[in-house]
Order: C-alpha cells, then sequence, then structure tokens
C-alpha cells in the first residue's frame, strides 16, 4: 500500500501555528534582551544607548559576576556527578528488582515537590543544632561536634550544601530516565549475550552501557543545562547570600534587574547566560557524538 502523500502546504498549514508559538516565546524574548543589553535603563523611564559598555562592565569591573560563574559551572559540574550514580542505580533495580515501580517512584518523589517545599525542609535540616537542625544534631550524636556550622551561614560550606541539595532532588529525576532507556533494550539481546557467557556486570558493560549512550547524554544535557539555569533553590534557600558566596548567574541578573532596577545591565547578564547555554550544548554533543562513533 502507498503510503498517503500530503502537500507540503498542508504540513506548512499545521506547523505555523506551534513555529509561531515557539518563535515567540524563545526567539522574541532573546532578541529584546540582545536589544535592550545595549541600553542604560531602568525599565520604565528613556533608554540612554550605550553600545557595548554594559558587557565590558560586566566583564571587567563587576566583583559578582565572575564568582557567580564559577559558582554556576561548579553546580553544572557537580549535576553531571549524579548521573553516572543513577544510572548504576537503575541498572540495580532492573537486575535485582522484580515490581521495580515502587523505588522507582520513591526515587522520584523529591522530584515532584515543590522547591520552596524543598527549600524550607533543608533550611530546617542545616539550622544549627540549637534550632533544632537536624544534621549538626547527628554529628554531635555522633561525637563530631568539631564538623557542626551553620550551613547556609558560612561562606565556605554554604555552595557545596546547595549542591548536595540538588543532586538529593534531582537524583529520582535521571534514575527515572536511565531506567527507561534500558527497559527499552530488548530482551532478546542479554539472551543472546547469556549463550556467549556474557552475564551480570559483564553483559552491562558490554550491552546496556553502551547502548543507553544516547539517553546518557540527554541526562547530562538537561542537568548541565538545568544547573546553569540555577535560581529558584538558592533565592529561596540563601538568597545569593552570604556576601554573594552563592550567587550564580541568575541570581546575579535577577538582582541586577529587579532589585537595582537595572534591566540593560541585567539582559547583557541574561544574553552571557543563553550564550553558555549554547556552547555547552553543542560541546557536549559534539563529546558524545565522537563517543557513540566510537561505540559503533
Amino acid at each position: 500500500m502507498n503510503a498517503l502523500k500530503v502537500p507540503a502546504r498542508t504540513i506548512a498549514l499545521f506547523v505555523l501555528p506551534c513555529l509561531l508559538l515557539y518563535v515567540c516565546l524563545v526567539f522574541v524574548p532573546i532578541f529584546f534582551s540582545i536589544y535592550t543589553s545595549t541600553f542604560d535603563w531602568n525599565g520604565i523611564g528613556a533608554k540612554k544607548f550605550v553600545g557595548l559598555d554594559n558587557y565590558i562592565r560586566l566583564f571587567t569591573k563587576d566583583a559578582v559576576f565572575w564568582p557567580a560563574v564559577r559558582h554556576t559551572l561548579m553546580f553544572a559540574v557537580f549535576s553531571m556527578v549524579e548521573i553516572p550514580f543513577a544510572l548504576y542505580i537503575a541498572t540495580l533495580i532492573n537486575r535485582f528488582v522484580k515490581k521495580p515501580n515502587f523505588f522507582v517512584t520513591s526515587y522520584f518523589v523529591p522530584v515532584i515537590l515543590s522547591v520552596v517545599i524543598i527549600g524550607q525542609l533543608w533550611k530546617t535540616i542545616y539550622n544549627p543544632a540549637s534550632l533544632g537542625g537536624m544534621l549538626n544534631q547527628v554529628l554531635d550524636g555522633l561525637g563530631l561536634h568539631s564538623w557542626t556550622r551553620s550551613w547556609l551561614s558560612d561562606k565556605t560550606a554554604a555552595m557545596y550544601a546547595l549542591y548536595f541539595v540538588a543532586l538529593w532532588q534531582y537524583l529520582g529525576y535521571h534514575l527515572l530516565i536511565q531506567f527507561t532507556g534500558i527497559q527499552n533494550i530488548p530482551s532478546e539481546i542479554y539472551e543472546a549475550a547469556k549463550i556467549d557467557g556474557a552475564d551480570g556486570f559483564k553483559a552491562d558493560r558490554y550491552i546496556t552501557f553502551p547502548l543507553v549512550v544516547p539517553i546518557f547524554k540527554i541526562s547530562i544535557i538537561l542537568a548541565f543545562i538545568g544547573s546553569l539555569q540555577s535560581f529558584d533553590m538558592i533565592m529561596v534557600m540563601t538568597g545569593g547570600g552570604p556576601g554573594h558566596s552563592t550567587d550564580v548567574i541568575a541570581t546575579h541578573m535577577y538582582n541586577m534587574s529587579f532589585l537595582s532596577s537595572k534591566f540593560g545591565y541585567g539582559s547583557s547578564i541574561a544574553m552571557v547566560l543563553v550564550a553558555v547555554c549554547l556552547v555547552a550544548t553543542v560541546i557536549i554533543n559534539a563529546l558524545f557524538n565522537q563517543v557513540e562513533r566510537k561505540i559503533s
């Protein structure tokens, strides 16, 4: 039976509304941000054209920007550390658990919780022992009093405390993605490998891991880009403090745009964030394309 040929005009007619919506929601704001980044503007009054001065000031005179970039990149790197761990857990669940839905759902629960709830929960856990902070109370109980501290008020520890909360929240998200990828591998492949003597972790090494590389790449990209855009959890738990020690690019952009009423300057920060996301996506795709070519 010959496939039904749909005229190109008909396809364009159905695609056009979605394309217009995508352009309005993605490209129009980006171009508007590029435009406003060339002005000294408070968002309400008259604009003053300054060209690239906002970018020059951002890269050369802003004392908060480069530490915020470092925090953002560290956030992104830490977020990718949990993905191999999520893949390993997904492999164990797939092999040893007969009814895995309960375990996968249990890991996924933190993902569906509101960021405000998670932020308030972990702020309570990180509180000093005198204020009922569970973490410090546990450390005291184990005789590790020297390890206790005001986790979110310590400039050295605050950012690492936030990293751990993000890892805890999104482990189930990446676990579900990896588990779904493993479940989609045909069982016949494992049966054939078993006949050839490849079973257990040996089968995972030569079958599971190579076949889930495309899914692994998706998790890496989602984790990296999502971490570059991290904002809500930091605002709930620390607000960028103490002393800008937990500021990331997104919180610095918010502070400049809405608290300092420097919309032009905030737009320049936003464009840097967009550029970093695009460059990171291209690099990750290129690296994984090389890995897939070697595997194939």
